[in-house]
């Protein structure tokens, strides 16, 4: 059994190619190709509008007797979107593009009318320049002038933009020598400030000696001792509170409120002992008789 698929096919002995008979085709046969069209349109029975890019089944052929320096002029037969009536363009070698032939109407595009008037005007000159040496020389002279004063502009251009730029740095660094001295400032209010605040912390807080703590009582020997073996013992210890060399009480630091409360319970102190409220006698109000000893209540 033969596969399916199969790469080798078995040729015979006496297998000879030439005999094989050569499909013979029309000349000029016409293709089925899948295109886009390549410009807008608009089909000229129906008016309808097709847009640049619309996919075809359409049909390619040569045309007889036309070609550009060489290559070859294909023509496209497409039918309307609506009313299926046939339309043909072909491909243009010398302008890289194509022409409608019949059909249908090219929609108006002015970029290609400026081409076609910049190219005609092109041509035209090279014709006159041609036929006329002195009118090549206006030209040449004119083209000329025209590049000088292109390069001026350009000219004039770079040094408007040179000092715009200059200016723009000069300014950068005035605005930065600006930023830098505002620094410079703050640093130094921010330093006198720290200096103020220390000298107020100088003379808010400070050391003081304070003499050595002594496990009793001094004697009698050390009472007769002089004053500098006393000082000698001496340490600074402590940093010590001061408000101008005055020692505050404990009492001018102590909050308002705890300071108001103190002050209430010292006036209700000064007033004496509260008198104690008499206990209301429940027994006789309810009637209750308690009985002595020995003896029964009725």
């Amino acid at each position: 059994m033969s596969e399916r698929k199969v790469l080798n096919k078995y040729f015979p002995p006496d297998f000879d190619p030439s005999l094989i008979p050569r499909r013979r085709g029309p000349k000029n046969s016409q293709q089925v190709v899948r295109l886009m069209a390549p410009f807008s349109m608009r089909c000229n029975t129906c008016g309808e509008y097709i847009y640049k890019g619309k996919k075809f089944n359409a049909r390619k052929e040569t045309v007889d007797g036309e070609d550009y320096y060489g290559i070859k002029i294909f023509r496209f037969y497409i039918k309307c979107t609506l009313c299926s009536a046939e339309i043909t363009f072909k491909t243009d070698p010398k302008n890289t593009d194509y022409t409608a032939e019949h059909g249908a109407s090219r929609n108006f595009e002015p970029w290609r009318d400026e081409k076609q008037g910049q190219e005609d005007d092109r041509l035209a000159r090279l014709e006159e320049e041609e036929n006329n040496p002195m009118k090549a020389l206006e030209n040449r002279t004119v083209d000329a002038k025209r590049e000088m004063d292109i390069l001026d502009a350009l000219q004039d251009i770079r040094a408007r933009n040179a000092r715009n730029e200059r200016v723009g740095h000069s300014v950068d660094l005035v605005a930065r020598v600006r930023v830098e001295d505002l620094e410079t400032e703050e640093d130094q209010r921010r330093r006198e400030e720290d200096e103020e605040d220390e000298k107020l912390v100088q003379e808010v807080f400070a050391k003081v000696s304070m003499p050595a703590p002594s496990g009793g009582q001094p004697s009698s020997s050390s009472s007769s001792s002089p004053p500098e073996a006393s000082t000698s013992t001496s340490q600074p210890v402590t940093v010590k509170r001061k408000a101008g060399e005055i020692e505050p009480d404990l009492y001018s630091l102590l909050p308002e409120a705890t300071r108001e409360l103190i002050n209430s319970k010292a006036v209700s102190i000064a007033a004496g002992p509260l008198a104690k409220k008499p206990k209301p006698d429940l027994k006789s109000k309810l009637g209750i008789k308690v009985a002595k000893k020995g003896k029964v209540a009725v």
